[in-house]
């Protein structure tokens, strides 16, 4: 997508420490498969020594984490009386306990206003019939629409309960917005007039469909979606209702950081929001610590049609008041059950995603 594309991926890999040695005397291989090859991509647990192909664990990894790594029965190991071999070479991560589907908690989880909650009234129902005008022949400009909650308030809190259960599960809170912390970029620096070759524009339609995206989250009215636990891919998300072409899913929203800060970090859901000139004043989106649906959507493999095929989110960066910001947009219909998926790479290509299912 050119200057206005996105990026997500970890910015540069750090050398694993705890990676099998193929040289070594030992036959290492994996718990899982049983196999010894594919050594780069075989590593052991810091705990019990034992050997874990990245894509035989469950959920897969990207690539080989940097620093200390445990297997999921070591993170978690069970009681004693229950411990047997199988269960410790066991690759499979537990399945995350699920958020209570109580209103009150949900309401204070998400921070959404009481009074707006009570009154139940949905923007989509405020919405005034233009009148008919004369035939336009020339082609109009597709315009981004806002997404349309679910009619059903049981229905949005069981969507609300899914992604609490996986925020919680992460060691996240809810956050709707960019945030700025201390010791990370100020808010001045993320200035779009900043990134190398521009950055497109927001129309001022498309800001207030954001806008009214974002008001619609305040009130407790979220977009359609669930998150579920898949045991292959993890956190992943799916449409609850039939979503159009154009629909703004979601902004992409964390703490914001120098990319410059982030060269080296282990996580791997860091966003591009500003390729900057100079690439000292580049930005990066860290949503581990607060975040919202978005952190949770998947990447396509980009290395298959299969894959490619998948695809039916786009994320664009935009200039929306002078400031960057990442979106989240369909760029095809989505059927109800149709889970999302969109492309980490820009045309840097950096993020792994040859093992993505």
């Amino acid at each position: 997508m050119g200057a206005a594309g996105q990026l997500r991926r970890r910015t540069r890999a750090r050398t694993p420490p705890r990676r099998a040695d193929p040289a070594s005397d030992d036959d290492v291989s994996c718990e899982a498969c049983g196999s010894g090859d594919a050594a780069a991509e075989l590593m052991l647990c810091d705990g019990c020594d034992r050997g874990f192909h990245i894509f035989c664990l469950r959920p897969i990894l990207p690539r080989v984490p940097a620093g200390d790594w445990f297997c999921p029965s070591c993170r978690s190991p069970p009681p004693a009386a229950a411990k047997s071999a199988a269960t410790v070479a066991s690759p499979v991560a537990k399945k995350p306990k699920q958020f209570p589907l109580v209103q009150t908690k949900i309401v204070d989880f998400f921070k959404i206003q009481r009074s707006s909650l009570a009154a139940g009234s949905s923007e989509s129902k405020k919405r005034k019939r233009k009148p008919a005008g004369a035939l336009v022949v020339s082609k109009k400009k597709r315009k981004l629409l806002p997404f349309v909650p679910s009619e059903d308030p049981a229905q949005r809190l069981r969507q609300m309960a899914s992604l609490a259960t996986a925020l919680t599960a992460t060691g996240a809170v809810f956050s709707n917005h960019l945030t700025y912390q201390p010791g990370m970029a100020p808010r001045s620096a993320n200035r779009a007039a900043l990134e190398a070759g521009g950055m497109q524009v927001l129309p001022k339609e498309d800001a207030e469909a954001l806008s009214q995206c974002q008001r619609m989250m305040e009130r407790g009215e979220c977009p359609p979606l669930l998150v579920v636990y898949d045991p292959v891919e993890g956190f992943t998300v799916e449409a609850d209702r039939f979503i159009k072409d154009l629909t703004i899913i979601t902004e992409y929203v964390g703490d914001v950081d120098y990319l410059r800060n982030r060269e080296h970090d282990d996580g791997d859901s860091m966003m591009t929001l500003l390729s900057a000139s100079p690439p000292s004043r580049s930005l990066v989106v860290c949503p581990d610590r607060r975040s919202n649906i978005a952190r949770f959507i998947n990447g396509i493999n980009n290395h298959t049609p299969e894959g490619r095929k998948k695809q039916n989110l786009k994320c664009v960066r935009y200039d929306v008041g002078g400031e960057c910001r990442a979106l989240l947009v369909a760029n095809r219909d989505i059927s109800k059950g149709e889970r999302l998926y969109y492309d980490y790479n820009g045309s840097e290509h950096e993020y792994p995603t040859h093992h993505f299912v």
